[in-house]
């Protein structure tokens, strides 16, 4: 536990109102701009604004404190004394609150012509001229004409746009088209995230992309005769809005292919919205670019430098531990043993010191045992490598968000339902325990996850101790 440390309503104030975006960057943090957010660089599904933030993966959210508490993992006295400063101090920017008129949506200005975007899209983007064509005709696809502020400066970008179901563009992704430098993208204020970027063909599929150039680069990699006839949506961004309007709007869409970028933001947003639809029984599969995103896939066709794809941290860590789980379980299968041996491995994992992740691993495989040994009973046959490859399959990187600690608490209240069991007889009843044998299991992979992260950050950032 973390020593007590007494705040004032005051101080707690002025640590939730710290400006995030400000404190961020003096982390070292990179922000993109998104709309009137920035979006973090290095997890695309986290937006802040001022003293807010927001998880679009998970729909969390909130202000300052507890942004650092789940970010960087800390308690709540160790987030606060993080955003006063070490000595408590003013140390960070306050946000300023602005009162905030809303103006109405509105397309960017249109150019007389298009050359720029298609120079643009074509030679520099690499996407197939027919295809860029194709969306220009549909009026999707335009160059704005823009100018600054001043009125001295002139800017042309590429606007895709977004239509609702009269025909009435509500959602327009702007991008900056010029190679040299940090070109702009984000989408238009007050644009409607449930229209955009997307085109509808006659087949009963939809393949989703994050970004509209995203989704003209996959079209042209596996360009046929046949591709107008499948439908199209580009989220702008990995909300899953745009996507179930689709759905809504063209009920003979009946099958969905993810074509999220291969990264983190990516892997948990596809993984996210493939249990979204199968709860609405809609088929759905994944399709994974070689390299980050499927314009990075066509730079490498053509043997130019691309972003490399990336996976996703915690998958990579969850596979190792399913392997010494499996070998744990290979190993206890050969002695009998009882709930009382796995209740203590479990009661050990509690004790913070270098062993407790080998403790929560022993203590997920002896629930795995266990719930093998009630599959033996109902006459189910499972062996221990499809036991652990069921819940390394069940495994969702987008739910295991919050603090290890937090995690075991849930063990705790899953356990206290096994007080006065003795006796089990009926079916139903050995069916449910197994279940819940399972559900521990996976909350102690999940629990032994967070850890082994927490421990990385440490050793990246010795400043971000847990307490």
């Amino acid at each position: 536990m973390g020593t007590y440390i007494h705040f004032t309503k005051e101080q707690k104030e002025r640590a939730n109102s710290v400006d995030l975006e400000e404190f961020l960057q003096m982390q070292g943090e990179s922000l993109l701009p998104s709309g009137r957010e920035k979006r973090l660089k290095s997890n695309h599904s986290i937006t802040v604004r001022g003293n807010e933030w927001f998880d679009h993966a998970t729909k969390e959210g909130g202000l300052a404190i507890d942004f650092v508490q789940s970010f960087y993992g800390l308690t709540f006295p160790d987030a606060v004394t993080m955003l006063l400063g070490e000595e408590q101090g003013e140390v960070y920017s306050i946000v300023k609150k602005k009162e905030e008129i809303r103006k109405p949506f509105e397309l960017p200005p249109k150019n007389n012509e298009m050359r720029r975007v298609f120079a643009y899209l074509i030679k520099h983007r690499l996407i197939d001229r027919d295809v860029v064509s194709f969306y220009a005709k549909e009026k999707l696809i335009y160059e704005s004409k823009e100018q600054s502020k001043d009125k001295i400066k002139e800017f042309h970008n590429a606007i895709f746009v977004g239509y609702d179901e009269n025909g009435i563009p509500c959602h327009a992704h702007k991008r900056g088209i010029y190679t040299e430098g940090k070109s702009y993208k984000g989408n238009i204020n007050s644009s409607n995230p449930c229209y955009s970027f997307h085109y509808f063909g006659i087949s009963d599929r939809i393949y989703v992309f994050e970004a509209p150039i995203d989704m003209l680069s996959f079209i042209t990699i596996h360009k046929d005769k046949d591709w107008k006839k499948h439908s199209y949506v580009a989220l702008c961004g990995v909300s899953e809005q745009a996507l179930f309007k689709m759905l809504e709007i063209n009920p003979n869409l009946s099958h969905v292919s993810l074509c999220l970028d291969h990264d983190t933001a990516g892997i948990e947003a596809s993984e996210k919205i493939s249990d979204m639809l199968k709860e609405k029984n809609i088929g759905c599969n994944r399709l994974l670019s070689k390299q980050k995103d499927w314009n990075e896939d066509l730079k490498a066709v053509q043997n130019l430098t691309a972003i490399a794809s990336e996976e996703h941290p915690q998958h990579l860590i969850k596979d190792e531990i399913c392997s010494e789980i499996l070998k744990i379980i290979k190993e206890l299968e050969k002695i009998e043993l009882k709930y009382e041996d796995v209740l203590k491995a479990f009661q050990k994992s509690q004790k913070t010191n270098v062993l407790q992740a080998d403790a929560m691993k022993m203590a997920s495989a002896g629930f795995l045992c266990l719930a093998l040994r009630e599959f033996k009973q109902l006459g189910i046959t499972m062996t221990s490598e499809e036991i652990v490859q069921k819940m390394s399959e069940e495994f969702r990187a987008y739910q295991n968000k919050r603090k290890y600690y937090l995690t075991l608490s849930d063990v705790e209240n899953e356990l206290s339902t096994f007080k006065n069991q003795n006796g089990i007889i009926s079916e139903s009843d050995k069916a449910l325990t197994s279940k819940k044998y399972e559900k521990i299991a996976m909350e102690l992979l999940k629990s032994t996850i967070r850890l082994e992260l927490e421990h990385q950050k440490q050793v990246q950032n010795p400043v971000f101790k847990m307490a």
